[in-house]
Parts: C-alpha cells; structure tokens; sequence
C-alpha cells in the first residue's frame, strides 16, 4: 500500500537530515576514541610520575632503579594499578554501553510498535479516505443526475405552460366565436321568424280573400238557382244584394264553414300567430 504523500515528504526530510548530520560522524568517533585514550595515558603518566616520587633510590647511583618484585618495585605496582583503573573504567564504559543498548532496544521496540501502529492507523485512514472520496463521487454523480432530472422537468413544466398558454387563447377564441354564432343564429332566428309570420299573415289574407270569393260565388249559384225556379225578377234582385251582404258579414266575422271549388263544405281556417319560440 502506498504511504500518504505527507508521510513521504517527511520521511525524505528525516532521511537527509540524517545524512547531514551523520557526515562526520566517523571524524568524532576517532576524536572521542583519541581523546579518551590522551585521558587514560595522562593518567597512567600521572600515575607512574607518582610512583616515580615516592620510590626508594638505589643505594648505588641516585638515577637507577633494580628491578624487583611487585611489591618492591612501586612502578610496576603503579602501573599494574593504573591497567586496573583502567580496566574498571572500561568494564563500567561496558556496563553503561549495555545498559544504554538496553534501553535503545526497548525504544527501538516501543518505536517500532508504534510504527505499527501509525502504520495501521494510517491504513485505516487511507481506507476511510478512499471510501470518502468514493463516497463523494457517487454524490457527485447523484448531484448531476439530479440537476439533469430538475433541467428536463424545468423544459417539460416550460413546455405544458406554453401548451396551456396557446390552449387558453385557442379556448378565448373558440369562446368568441362561440358568442359570435350564437348572436348571428339570433338574428337569423329571428329573420326566420319574422318571414314565416309575414307567410302566415299572407297566407290568412290568401284564405280570408278566397273565403269572399267563394261565399260570393254561393250567393250567385243561390240567386241563379232562386231566379230558375220561377220567382219574380223584383224578388230576386232583393234577395241578391241580401245574399251578398251576407257572405260579406261573414267575411267580416272570419268563423263558420267554408266550401271547397267543387262545393263542399271545409272545415274553418284559423289564423296563425307565431311566437319567437315557434
């Protein structure tokens, strides 16, 4: 699994850090190893300048010393003494360079647990993150389908609203034209009516003229019958006008029966009134 850039960088930085530091380091080994060994030869000089003072002269020459045991001679003693000294304060350097591996080998333990642990922490993170970022992309791409979905209902509410713009118009106009029809089917409503009445009105003068005319015409056919069967011409010509003012007077009245042109009697015509209903 690849590590976090973060992490990276800082790595690179401890890394040459290191290097800068660590680039003399070999030079201060030696210079601590050279100068640790000036301090044990000044010791051990230090030591042996006195033993030197406080050994006994040679009864023979004051410059000469004559070997002996270790117990006569004080520079063999001093010496042996200072390897002791020297020995005691390695085995203590030994002890101390133990001690302090000790203690880097549990720090190197506990560092290293905890890199395990920020190693793990940073895995989860990692997957935290990469879920998050998956997370976010499906959210994104919810988003855009979503704004796409309210878009096509913004063109298709903007579409039934001019729809319903020229359905509006269409019906104003199918209204006025409506009203419009209805005013001209009035008006020939009523031109039709007034025709047929102003028929109908004719039509009772046609029958009111042809009622006189036939009433007339059965006075004459009652005179000439009158005048045939031997009734004096004085009588006759005061029966005609009577006869004649009588079928003037029911002309006049507009009721009773009337005839037909072969001379049978027809039922009574009656005057049409039409109303504006029909």
């Amino acid at each position: 699994m690849a590590e976090p850039s973060w992490q990276e960088t800082l790595r690179i930085r401890l890394v040459d850090r290191n290097a800068k530091e660590s680039a003399y380091a070999p030079i201060i080994e030696q210079y601590r190893r050279l100068a640790q060994q000036t301090k044990l030869l000044r010791e051990r000089n230090a030591s042996l300048l006195r033993a030197m003072g406080t050994a006994r002269p040679n009864p023979s020459s004051s410059t000469v010393f004559v070997p002996g045991t270790a117990e006569d001679n004080p520079v063999r003693a001093a010496y042996i003494t200072s390897l002791e000294s020297q020995i005691s304060s390695l085995r203590d350097e030994l002890a101390t360079v133990y001690k302090t591996q000790g203690q880097n080998a549990q720090r190197l333990l506990a560092m290293t647990e905890t890199l395990r642990e920020k190693e793990e922490l940073s895995r989860m993170e990692s997957e935290s993150l990469r879920k998050s970022r998956e997370e976010i992309s499906i959210l994104r791409r919810k988003v855009d389908q979503h704004n796409e979905l309210m878009a096509e209902k913004d063109r298709t509410a903007q579409i039934l609203h001019d729809e319903i713009n020229t359905l509006q118009l269409e019906l104003s106009q199918i209204a006025e034209r409506n009203q419009t029809l209805i005013k001209d089917n009035a008006k020939l409503l009523q031109r039709w009516l007034d025709a047929k009445q102003a028929e109908v009105n004719k039509m009772n003068e046609a029958n009111d003229f042809y009622e006189d005319m036939q009433s007339r015409r059965q006075a004459v056919i009652n005179w000439r019958t009158g005048s045939s069967t031997g009734g004096d011409e004085r009588t006759d010509a005061q029966s005609v006008p009577q006869e004649l003012q009588s079928g003037k007077a029911e002309d006049k009245r507009g009721s009773g029966s009337s005839t037909t042109k072969d001379g049978t009697p027809s039922p009574a015509e009656k005057d049409v009134s039409l109303t504006p209903n029909g």
